[in-house]
C-alpha cells in the first residue's frame, strides 16, 4: 500500500490551493501521485440521461465509465470509506495525498493561515508531521511557508518514498 499523507486545515485555509502546487512539485521529483478528496456532504459525478447514470438507476451496484484517456467508478458503499480502505484503488502510485480526513490516524500536514482562523486545527494531534503557515507558530514539527511547496515536496519524498537512484 502506498504511504498516505492527509492535507488538513480548517475551512478556507487553502488546502486545495496547496495541493494544486504540491502535486506538480512531487511529480517533478519523479513521483506518481494519487489523491482522495473527502466530501462529508456527498457528491454525484454522473448526470441524468447519460448511459452510466441509467445503469446506476437500473440498480447496478458498481459502474465504471472508461475512455482511452481516463476512467471513473461509481460504487455503492455501506459506510464512509477510510483512507486505508480507499488505498487499495491506488496500486500504481508512490504517494497518496488526501484533502481532509482530519480525524484519521495518518500523517498530517496542516495548512494554517492566521488571517483566516485564530488557532490551528492539529495543535495537539500526534499525527501532525508538518505545518504550512504564514506565522512563526511552533508546534514542534517542521514548518514551511505558504510558498515553500518545493521544500515540502522534498520533505514528503524523503520521509515517505524510497525511490531508487
Amino acid at each position: 500500500m502506498p504511504p498516505i499523507v492527509c492535507i488538513v486545515g480548517k475551512s478556507d485555509s487553502g488546502k486545495t490551493t496547496l495541493l494544486e502546487k504540491l502535486i506538480p512539485a512531487l511529480i517533478r521529483l519523479g513521483l506518481k501521485i494519487g489523491t482522495v478528496k473527502h466530501d462529508v456532504h456527498g457528491f454525484d459525478i454522473d448526470h441524468p440521461g447519460k448511459d452510466s447514470y441509467r445503469h446506476k438507476q437500473a440498480g447496478a451496484a458498481t459502474i465504471i465509465i472508461s475512455s482511452p484517456a481516463k476512467m471513473a467508478m461509481v460504487k455503492d458503499v455501506d459506510h464512509d470509506q477510510t483512507l486505508s480502505e480507499l488505498a487499495g484503488y491506488f496500486h500504481d502510485v508512490d504517494l497518496i495525498l488526501s484533502e481532509g480526513y482530519k480525524r484519521e490516524s495518518h500523517p498530517k500536514v496542516e495548512i494554517f493561515r492566521s488571517e483566516v482562523h485564530p488557532e490551528p486545527l492539529c495543535r495537539h494531534d500526534d499525527h501532525l508531521i508538518a505545518l504550512v503557515t504564514d506565522t512563526d507558530l511552533d508546534l514542534g514539527v517542521p514548518r514551511f511557508g505558504l510558498e515553500a511547496t518545493e521544500a515540502l515536496a522534498q520533505f514528503l519524498m524523503d520521509r515517505f518514498v524510497s525511490k531508487p537512484a
